[in-house]
């Protein structure tokens, strides 16, 4: 169920989550807004954001351990982490468009900068056997995904409306 105290694992996956973020806020594609965002779907990413916060930090059942084949759970976790920063560089050495954060997808994983991320909790949920977390990366995940989603849609339809300007 998980044993509380401090996850440095947790931290540093929040530093990875947090700071391409806070970089992004700085240099945010012209256009993007949270116009038209469905707020029940926004309620849930923000729930979910806030609940993976407290478990990856709360519970240390995260921390490492003795190598174990339970170990892979936490190197798939850090792989997607992993993948998820090179997706960040991407976007960085791009244009810097809409469509380089919504409408691109990396080793064909659509939306790759909500889907990585949920995936790497859930699988960090799966190596601290920590229910909350699984819990939270699911809230977290219909939540973020589900904006992505609606963005990277609303993207493609604007894309393929003759004479219609982008979002």
């Amino acid at each position: 169920m998980g044993r509380l105290g401090f996850s440095y694992i947790g931290a540093v996956w929040l530093a990875m989550l947090l700071v391409p973020n806070l970089l992004w806020a700085r240099h945010m594609p012209q256009g993007c807004t949270a116009q038209g965002e469905n707020r029940a779907l926004v309620l849930l990413e923000r729930l979910g954001q806030a609940a993976v916060t407290c478990c990856a930090l709360v519970f240390t059942d995260f921390n490492l351990r003795p190598w174990s084949p339970w170990s892979l759970w936490l190197a798939g976790s850090l792989l997607l982490m992993l993948l998820y920063e090179l997706w960040w560089i991407r976007y960085f050495r791009s244009p810097r468009r809409l469509e380089d954060l919504y409408d691109s997808s990396l080793l064909g994983i659509p939306v790759p900068g909500a889907v990585l991320p949920v995936a790497a909790f859930l699988l960090l949920g799966i190596y601290g056997r920590v229910l909350w977390m699984l819990l939270a990366a699911a809230l977290l995940g219909v939540g973020h995904i589900g904006v992505h989603w609606g963005h990277r849609q609303t993207l493609r339809a604007h894309k393929n409306t003759p004479g219609q300007n982008r979002p």
